[in-house]
Parts: structure tokens; C-alpha cells; sequence
């Protein structure tokens, strides 16, 4: 809001919101007091209305540590609570890394009331990602570990010799030994099943059916059947299932504490880069150095990086000369020499020398920071294809009960079938059926995938991201900077009516007062020769055409044909020939002008990238269509083109129709990827499916495309479809292992091969499948931590 007019338009449209009693917008504090009614409007409604009149809602982002989720339907369940909450905009939470990601309104609620609603949940709040310490992670998650394995061994430490006892002839009575049983197993059942049925029970209170009821209703069938048994109530003592019920809860926490340690590994990848960051920094003050903890740092301070420590801040080196390894965050194996002038980045490390520098970035502002904030952010989306899981999720405990209920009936009352064997089916099928595989194909592949990406230097933004990259179809180049290096030379100058001299020095006089990187290479080139380069006046940019200013009373025109054309200027045919000649070249010609007459032309060439023609290659191997896009005239595209086998080249396109071009290429029904440098090439990137920038290793435009490339090497490029493609692969690996899987053995577990093979499913085989599932699809996902894209097998060998 920026007069009182919006706020009267702000408080008209919130008011116009139906069950809103009232509405008062204050524009001196930018905030909106509203009433309404909870059970009518949410704020989300608010939000819109706010938005539907040209406004902003400020809302804030949390990463919340949960502990305690065992399976999709946690997932499901927190999500609600944290969505319940009156400010909470949106809640995802990721079962892999086990947090959760809230937008909120700190107005209407706060992480007070985020903690309540998790608690309440019947889940623990671990605190904020970021401000617990690692080792308080990991002490956490290790006490976790330590007792879920502390459960399973007495477990089944405990259920061996009791199901020994039950298939081994002893000579002690039946009755004698069923008590003895109950007074044994007892307090192990207990200790060992005592989280399913806490978990159990506060699912059932917050009114949602989780694994753990479905896990307590097996348990609890075969303990209490046990119990009826051994006190002949119903009953006989045919019915002791006392081993089977502990062994099914030992399982379980056997699966929870497998699955728990694989999803441990999920984010390895995060805490290594957040590892990189250096805690202390050696600062220069009053020419002494001062060791200071890295939050004390201000930008300006002067620090020093010695051989074999990281450097602390990002920032540009004042002082010294030493090689330095960016491995970790460009993926760059060969050090790099920096002195004075160059640019470092933060937790790189000087290997040789010694370097002062001069802080420009700090905390949360470095390129490690933001790059461990974009991962992070990434690992907590849902692609689109998490959708099925989570349809299946909604629909798979309803279903699951009713094919329990319908083994029972079919096997005891309708195929005559014993008790004994009805109860087994139902418990193995309340066992095997499982969520968790499902809950957890998705998620721990995004997690492990977008970290390996980061570890590649390819950070991708989001799961969608992912998805869409995989169905890409064509690749869009800009040519400045992303396939050319981006930095020009003067290779001919050819005057006309002037000296070669005078041409250049007037041509730099304009040119001087432009960004453009051919206006730098004529700047450079009068600078080497040692040309006067004078002042301009009446400086004008002529979009996509060229520049025009004043230099000593006369006007300069510096540009291409269209500028000359439209100004009536003429050159002569053997200058044009020449011009035609540079261009099939591939170089860039520069025509000037002054006074209304030729003045010459200045020829430029940009070198083409090195691994430019192999990255066209690779994509066009995988079927992939290139294009290249280019302000550039249509003959030193087409040389350009042919030199890094592109066929299809669009030439002179002013920078803002860029966007249009791309947009042609998708009303065609292509899925369009844009890679270009994240600078001028800002509305393309956006209009694309999936935009591509290309980062310098020190200066990422992480805002610029939905997969930034660290390193200034097109190869990434194809990398990153080729990342996107494993990763999406190992997702539709994993969702079809836990459908099959559930697919084939609730049928088993309920007892249809029992009529043809004569197969039961025993309850604690059950369990121990349903652990398997879990840990197989973790394990698929974690496969991807070694994964190498063919794109990058050569920094690789």
C-alpha cells in the first residue's frame, strides 16, 4: 500500500468477503484487522481477496523438526493439524527428512501454536531446522535408534525361546505353561509394543486411522486372543498366540529402526554443505588479527584464509595469491588461482597461500547459505506425482480393514474354516498392509535427488521442477554468455573517410557509456591500442538496434543495418562486402557513423565455449530438439549455428522477444527449457517450462530459473535433464514396489494361496515383510547418492 486510497480499496474488498462482520485497514502500519467467522471464512479466502485487489498478504516461512512420524499417514495427519491452525497459509511436511514446512500469518498464529497442534498430534516438536545444533540432532536421533533396537532385541530375545516352547514337547502341562507365558510375555509385550498403541490411541482421539491402529489391532488381536486362550474364554488353548504377538511387535520396530537409519542418510547431502561453513574467521583489525566467532563478521571486515582453512565469507581478495578448491560448491575438481581482484565464495578452501579478503557477503546473504536454504526448501516440496501416493494414502486404511474384516468372514463362516486360522489371516493382513513404502517413494528420491544435485552443482528449486524437466522436449540457447563466453574481442577495424584511429576513438566514446558486453570489447580495444577516448553527450540506447550520442558536437551512431536504414545512412559496396564476409564468420559487426556519414566498421568475435558442440551433441542423443536465440544478424548466427551443430536459429530478436519465441515453441505443444544467464534473459527463463540459469561459480542469480547451474559449463545443462530423468525414474520405481507389493501380499497375508499350495502367511513373516517394503524403497532412493550423469562422467574418471 502506498497512499490511504489502498487502504480504503484493501478494507472495501475484505469487508465484500461473505461472514465478514468487519473490516479495518490501517495504512500506516500495513496491517488489516478483520472479524469474521472461522467456520465460514478462512484466511486463505482473506489472502484472496487481498490479492483479487492488486495487494500482498506478508507471511512468514518455518522449517519445523518433527519426531516420532512412522508412515504416510503421520504425514497426513500432521499436515491437518498444522493446517487447522486459523494463520497457517500452507504446511507440507516431508517424511524423508521428517520436517515440516509452513507459511503462516505471524498475526493470527505463531510456532507456539505449531508446537500445541504437532503435540497435541501425538508427534514430538524437535524445535526450528537451523537453530538445533547438529549434535543435538544427532543425539536425538540416535536415542531414537538406540530405543527402537533396545525394543526389538528384548523383543526378540524374549518371543524365541516362547515360540520354541510351543513347537517342542516339554511334558509340562498346557495350562501350567499358558500361565507361565502370561507372566512372561506380559510386561515384554508391553515395553516392546507400548509406541504402537500410544501412537494408536492418539491417532483414534484425533479422530484418524493411522498404520499404528491397524498395527494394534494385529498385535492386539493375537495378545488378547492369547489371554482368552490361556483363561479358556471362548477360546481354547489352541489360541496361544503370546511369541507371535511379541515377535509382530518386535518386527515392527525392527522395520521402524532400519527405515529410521536409511532416512538418516536421506539428508546427507544438506549437512554436508551446511558443514562447510567455517564457525571462526581470522579478522584484521588495527593490523592485529583477531579470531571472531563467523556471526560477529560485518561486511567491509578484512579477513584472512590460510593454506588449508575454509574462507569464511564471501567476498573479493585484497591481498596475496593462493590456489582454491571450490570443488564442494561448483563441483570444479582443479583448484583455481585467486589474487588480488578475484572473487571467493565461502567455504571453499585456500590450498597454497595466504589470502586477504574483504568481506561483501555474510551469514545468510553467501552463496553457501543460499544454496543450503534453496536445497532445503527443495527437499520439502511435492512434485505433482505425489499426488498418487497420497490419493492411494487417503483410501488405503479403509480398504485395508475391510479386506481384514472379509478374510475372516469368508475363511470362518462361509468356507467353514477354523478360528484359529480366520485370526491368523486377519492378523497378517493387518500386519503386511503397509503405507509406508508409498508415504516414502516420493519424498526420500526428491531428498536424495535434489541433494546429489547440489553436490553436482545443479541446484534445482523444487520437486515440479524435477517433473517437468524430465518431459522437456526442446532447449532453448541464448547465445551471449551462455553458449559464447560473454566476453568479445575486437578481431577488425576498417575505416572509412577516417583513420582507424579516429573510428575507434569515436566509436569508444560512445560505446564507453553502455553495459553491453560488445560495447566493453570496443572500450577494451581503444584502451589496448591506446586511443584517446573522449566524452559523450546525449547518450541513447536503441534497443536490439545499436547507440547513439554526442561526441564533439556531432552525432555518433554505433550499431547494426536496421540503426544505419533507418537513419538513411548508406555504406559502400565494398564495405559491405566486407561487412557480409566478418558475419559468415560468425563474428558480430558494429557499424558507425558520424555526421550522417560512414565512419567504418569495427568486427567482433565471441569465442564459443568449450564444451558448447558436446553439450548440442548429448541433447540431441537423448532426442531432444536445440534452438539457439540471438539479437545477433542472421549471418553470424547461422556461422555460429553450424559450428555447434544447431539447425534451427532464431536471429535478431530484441531481448524482450525472447519470451514470445519461447512462448511460440509451447503453442506448439513443446516442453520448452530456456538456458540462458539469468541476467537479461529474465522473462524467457520465466516463460519456459523449465529455465536453466547459469550461475559463475561466485555470482548465482538463484532467483533467475527453476534449476541454476553452478558452474559456468553448458554440460551441466544436459546434466541436470539427465538428474531429472533418474530421479523421476526412481520415483515411478518406487510407488510401483509399494503397490506391488501391497498388491501381492495382503491377497498372501488374507490366504488365498492357502486352497492350492496350502500356504499360510504367519503373522511375524508378515511383519517382517512389511519392514522389507519400507527399507527397500529408502534403499532404491538412496542409490541415487552415488549417481553420475553421463554428462559428467568425464570430471568423474
Amino acid at each position: 500500500m502506498h497512499c490511504a486510497t489502498c487502504a480504503v480499496t484493501v478494507e472495501e474488498a475484505l469487508s465484500n468477503v461473505k461472514n465478514v462482520a468487519r473490516a479495518q485497514v490501517n495504512f500506516g502500519t500495513d496491517t488489516a484487522h478483520v472479524e469474521f467467522d472461522p467456520s465460514k471464512v478462512s484466511l486463505v479466502d482473506l489472502e484472496k481477496a487481498v490479492r483479487d485487489a492488486g495487494y500482498e498478504v506478508t507471511n512468514r516461512e518455518v522449517v519445523i523438526k518433527v519426531g516420532g512420524m512412522m508412515c504416510a499417514t503421520c504425514v497426513q495427519t500432521i499436515e491437518a493439524a498444522l493446517r487447522a491452525l486459523p494463520g497457517v497459509v500452507a504446511a507440507n511436511v516431508n517424511l524423508a527428512n521428517e520436517q515440516a514446512y509452513v507459511t503462516y500469518n505471524p498475526s493470527v498464529s505463531a510456532v507456539a501454536d505449531m508446537k500445541q497442534a504437532i503435540e497435541d498430534a501425538g508427534y514430538q516438536y524437535l524445535g526450528i531446522a537451523g537453530e538445533i545444533s547438529d549434535e543435538a540432532e544427532k543425539a536425538a536421533r540416535d536415542a531414537d535408534l538406540h530405543d527402537k533396537l533396545m525394543r526389538f532385541s528384548i523383543g526378540f530375545a524374549v518371543s524365541i525361546p516362547l515360540m520354541v516352547l510351543m513347537w517342542v514337547p516339554t511334558g509340562i502341562p498346557m495350562q501350567v505353561l499358558a500361565y507361565g507365558m502370561l507372566v512372561v510375555s506380559t510386561p515384554v509385550f508391553f515395553y516392546v509394543a507400548y509406541p504402537i498403541f500410544k501412537a494408536a490411541w492418539t491417532a483414534l482421539k484425533n479422530k484418524t486411522l493411522s498404520m499404528d491402529v491397524m498395527y494394534a489391532m494385529g498385535t492386539g488381536v493375537a495378545y488378547v486372543a492369547s489371554v482368552m486362550g490361556t483363561f479358556s474364554i471362548v477360546l481354547t488353548h489352541e489360541f496361544m498366540f503370546y511369541d507371535t504377538a511379541i515377535m509382530l511387535a518386535a518386527f515392527l520396530m525392527l522395520g521402524r529402526y532400519l527405515e529410521a537409519r536409511a532416512k538418516g542418510r536421506t539428508s546427507d547431502a544438506i549437512k554436508k554443505l551446511a558443514g562447510l561453513q567455517a564457525k571462526t574467521a581470522t579478522v584484521i583489525h588495527d593490523g592485529k588479527e583477531t579470531e571472531v566467532a563467523i556471526e560477529d563478521l560485518v561486511v567491509g571486515d578484512i579477513v584472512i584464509a590460510k593454506p588449508g582453512s575454509r574462507i569464511p565469507v564471501d567476498g573479493e581478495v585484497v591481498a596475496g595469491e593462493s590456489y582454491v578448491d571450490e570443488a564442494m560448491i561448483t563441483g570444479e575438481p582443479v583448484p583455481l588461482l585467486k589474487a588480488k581482484g578475484s572473487r571467493v565464495v565461502g567455504g571453499t578452501i585456500s590450498t597454497n597461500g595466504v589470502l586477504s579478503v574483504r568481506a561483501t557477503k555474510i551469514g545468510k546473504e553467501t552463496v553457501l547459505a543460499q544454496i543450503v536454504k534453496l536445497v532445503e526448501d527443495a527437499q520439502g516440496s511435492k512434485p505433482p506425482v505425489q499426488r498418487i501416493a497420497d490419493v492411494a494414502v487417503a483410501y488405503f486404511i479403509p480398504v485395508v480393514l475391510i479386506i481384514a474384516a472379509s478374510a475372516f468372514i469368508v475363511w470362518y463362516f462361509l468356507l467353514g474354516a477354523t478360528m484359529l486360522f480366520a485370526l491368523t489371516a486377519l492378523i497378517s493382513v493387518l500386519v503386511v498392509a503397509c503405507p509406508c513404502a508409498l508415504g516414502l517413494a516420493t519424498p526420500t528420491a526428491v531428498t536424495v535427488g535434489i541433494g546429489r544435485g547440489a553436490e553436482l552443482g545443479i541446484l534445482i528449486k523444487d520437486g515440479e521442477a524435477l517433473e517437468v524437466a524430465e518431459k522437456v522436449t526442446t532447449v532453448i540457447f541464448d547465445k551471449t554468455g551462455t553458449l559464447t563466453r560473454g566476453k568479445p574481442e575486437v578481431t577488425d577495424i576498417v575505416a572509412t573517410g577516417v583513420t582507424e584511429e579516429t573510428l575507434l576513438s569515436l566509436a569508444a566514446a560512445v560505446e564507453k557509456n553502455s553495459d553491453h558486453p560488445l560495447a566493453r570489447a570496443v572500450v577494451r580495444a581503444a584502451q589496448a591500442k591506446g586511443v584517446a577516448i573522449g566524452d559523450a553527450g546525449k547518450f541513447d540506447t536503441l534497443g536490439g538496434k545499436g547507440v547513439r550520442a554526442l561526441v564533439l558536437g556531432e552525432e555518433v551512431l554505433a550499431g547494426n543495418r536496421t540503426l544505419m536504414q533507418e537513419n538513411g545512412i548508406a555504406f559502400p559496396e565494398g564495405i559491405d562486402a566486407k561487412i557480409r564476409t566478418f558475419e559468415n564468420d560468425g563474428k558480430t559487426v558494429i557499424l558507425v557513423a558520424t555526421g550522417r556519414e560512414p565512419a567504418g566498421i569495427i568486427a567482433i568475435a565471441d569465442t564459443l565455449k568449450s564444451t558448447s558442440a558436446e553439450a548440442v551433441r548429448q541433447l540431441r542423443a537423448h532426442g531432444i530438439a536445440v534452438v539457439m536465440v540471438t539479437g545477433d544478424n542472421r549471418r553470424t548466427a547461422d556461422a555460429i549455428g553450424r559450428t555447434i551443430g544447431i539447425d534451427r536459429v532464431i536471429a535478431e530478436v530484441l531481448p524482450g522477444e525472447k519470451a514470445a519465441e519461447v512462448k511460440a515453441l509451447q503453442e506448439r505443444g513443446e516442453r520448452v527449457a530456456f538456458v540462458g544467464d539469468g541476467i537479461n534473459d529474465a522473462p524467457a527463463l520465466a516463460q519456459a517450462d523449465v529455465g536453466i540459469a547459469i550461475g559463475s561459480g561466485t555470482d548465482i542469480a538463484i532467483e533467475s530459473g527453476e534449476i541454476v547451474l553452478v558452474r559456468d559449463d553448458l554440460l551441466d545443462a544436459v546434466a541436470a535433464l539427465e538428474l531429472s530423468k533418474k530421479v523421476m525414474g526412481r520415483i515411478r520405481e518406487n510407488i510401483f514396489w509399494a503397490f506391488a507389493y501391497n498388491a501381492a501380499l495382503i491377497p498372501v497375508g488374507a490366504g488365498i494361496l492357502y486352497p492350492f499350495f496350502g500356504f499360510v502367511f504367519r503373522p511375524e513373516l508378515a511383519a517382517l515383510a512389511m519392514a522389507a517394503s519400507s527399507v527397500t524403497v529408502v534403499t532404491l532412493s538412496l542409490l541415487l547418492k552415488g549417481y553420475i550423469p553421463e554428462a559428467r562422467k568425464k570430471d568423474h574418471r
